[in-house]
């Protein structure tokens, strides 16, 4: 899964606007406006979270879940 938080600072990590990271993902600008907006679990379509979750990953954003310190974001080390 993905949080509301998570999806917006992994875009700005990428200094993504969200028209790019709608382009990359395949999904409507006002979609992941009304996703950046929520609190929480993101919740819509299985598939345009999984769409979402990916771009960012291929952006070079890791997803890090809850270990006691809550969810977060960071970026792979470039090779």
């Amino acid at each position: 899964m993905m949080r509301a938080d998570q999806l917006r600072a992994g875009r700005a990590l990428l200094r993504w606007s969200q028209q790019q990271l709608a382009d990359k993902a395949g999904v409507s600008v006002p979609t992941i406006k009304r996703l950046e907006a929520m609190d929480g679990e993101l919740e819509g379509h299985t598939n345009t979270i999984k769409s979402l979750r990916s771009a960012l990953e291929s952006g070079g954003v890791m997803l890090v879940e809850s270990n006691g310190n809550g969810p977060g974001v960071r970026l792979r080390e470039k090779p």
